[in-house]
């Protein structure tokens, strides 16, 4: 199902033995669009600490009561390591962060998530070969040695650029809450067509000027006009994606 970044925040993260904090960002890599932390303040618990959780420790969603509940102590976050949320997490924290908590790094292996497709804690059955076999497979070192980390926050608000001219711009993420990809950016057409909001994927990312703010998308002004708009009321589902993805005449990242 997909999920709203905004929905996210302000959503209560609860450890095994009470509270830790609450959500107020995520990053995602820039080369697969993938949220790979929420950033979580802990408030008065950690003197106003700031630190990242991954979504392999997320154990259960409660999004009616905006709860999230992490395998995890309190002890285990207290003692973390320590990182500046406000500057560039480089891949030496990476390390150290997937050192401290054992868990297998997302960009040692052959998928989303290095040897499994989403984030996998060894809880439940894991992913069978067939269920690989239809997973699209990443080659993290030959695409690129350390992918930077985006936060979510800072890149709402980006300006699209069509082929052949403005969209609009950046408004929310859609994320899929197994695999915790960014399959669909919300852009508010508002400057160029009032009222209208529609949904871009990555996909369809041509380059992002991150020093300009701007993200350059392989669709044309005309297709985005006339694409199926998006009503924030209606939950996503593979009927309308299957109408989207039709209307631009590109593939579907799912396989049925």
């Amino acid at each position: 199902m997909l999920r709203s970044m905004k929905e996210l925040h302000g959503c209560t993260i609860g450890a095994t033995d009470g509270d830790i904090g609450t959500v107020t960002d995520g990053y995602f890599d820039d080369l697969s669009f993938t949220v790979r932390y929420l950033v979580v303040d802990t408030g008065g618990w950690l003197a106003a600490r700031k630190v990242l959780l991954s979504p392999i420790a997320l154990h259960a969603m409660d999004w009616q009561h905006q709860r999230i509940t992490a395998a995890l102590t309190k002890a285990q976050v207290e003692q973390s390591p320590k990182i500046d949320t406000d500057k560039p997490v480089s891949r030496q924290h990476e390390t150290a962060y997937y050192g401290y908590y054992g868990y297998s790094p997302y960009w040692a292996g052959d998928y989303l998530w290095g040897v499994y497709p989403y984030p996998y804690l060894g809880a439940g059955p894991a992913p069978s070969a067939a269920d690989l076999a239809r997973e699209q497979r990443w080659n993290w070192a030959k695409e690129r040695a350390d992918p930077h980390l985006r936060s979510a926050q800072a890149v709402t608000g980006y300006h699209l650029q069509a082929t052949d001219g403005d969209i609009g711009h950046v408004e929310d993420f859609l994320v899929d809450d197994q695999s915790w990809t960014i399959r669909y950016m919300l852009v508010d057409t508002t400057n160029w067509w009032a009222g209208k909001k529609v949904l871009v994927a990555p996909a369809w990312i041509k380059q992002v000027d991150w020093a300009q703010s701007k993200v350059h998308v392989t669709v044309t002004r005309a297709q985005i006009q006339t694409s199926p708009e998006y009503d924030p009321a209606r939950e996503v589902d593979r009927a309308y994606e299957t109408q989207l993805h039709d209307h631009y005449g590109v593939p579907r990242y799912w396989r049925e």
